[in-house]
């Protein structure tokens, strides 16, 4: 059973937006990703921690935007799958050229550019000390990346799922602060809570797979550097969902 603490984590399971990677025009900011992977890289090598990660496709291509222009939902879902296979790759030439080994699995078959998704064969990954990008979010569409994340979390019994935030908000908070200058930051919130007043922290059917399976959430800046060797490490930044 997953750990409700904030130390003694052993696997950790990373989800990143596709926003926090780079904005519609440009694509990808290399900078970017090659600054999280070096700290995803020094993490792993100090701590000596597994490390998962997910990575949403938002930064090319949202199903929800095309459904909204008019596209069937499933077609413009399996494009934003796509478009998270193309941020996954780009994760791993960073990871690599920072010197971690890693292994990207898609929940869709493509066997020229990645593994397909096998539990077993992605828990053997991270016991080898590997770094698993899993990509193609759960496969099916009308599940967002962030139900990915949970799932994920839980088929690798992964302690923590590290849900990492890049537009200047640090935590769950009573109401959004760019628009309410009275909203208060949790420093730890129930998923019943959660659920109940609809906060903003991932979606219902990944709070859900999370409460059922007793794995903690943490929400916090990774824009910021160091933050995520500070999560990991048990820092009380953030806040903590379980």
């Amino acid at each position: 059973m997953a750990s409700s603490d904030r130390t003694g984590w052993r696997r950790v399971l990373l989800k990143l937006s596709g926003e926090a990677l780079g904005a519609r025009e440009d694509s990808i900011d290399h900078d970017v990703i090659a600054r999280l992977a070096t700290e995803i890289a020094e993490v792993k090598k100090d701590l000596g921690i597994d490390v998962a990660l997910v990575v949403g496709g938002g930064n090319i291509w949202r199903g929800l935007s095309g459904a909204a222009d008019g596209m069937d939902r499933a077609q413009s879902d399996y494009m934003g799958m796509l478009g998270t296979v193309i941020n996954a790759l780009a994760f791993q030439d960073a990871l690599e050229r920072a010197g971690q080994p890693t292994r990207v699995m898609t929940a869709i078959d493509m066997a020229q550019i990645a593994e397909p998704y096998i539990r077993r064969r992605a828990v053997r990954h991270l016991e080898k000390g590997q770094v698993v990008i899993f990509a193609a979010g759960t496969g099916n569409p009308f599940f967002t990346t962030d139900t990915a994340a949970a799932l994920r979390a839980a088929e690798v019994d992964a302690d923590v799922v590290l849900k990492g935030t890049h537009s200047g908000i640090d935590g769950v908070y009573t109401a959004d602060p760019r628009v309410d200058e009275n909203a208060t930051r949790y420093a730890e919130v129930s998923f019943l809570d959660v659920l109940a007043n609809e906060l903003a922290v991932m979606d219902s059917a990944a709070i859900a797979v999370c409460k059922d399976n007793d794995t903690p959430i943490v929400v916090f800046d990774v824009m910021t550097p160091g933050n995520f060797r500070s999560v990991v490490e048990g820092a009380a930044i953030g806040t903590l969902v379980r």
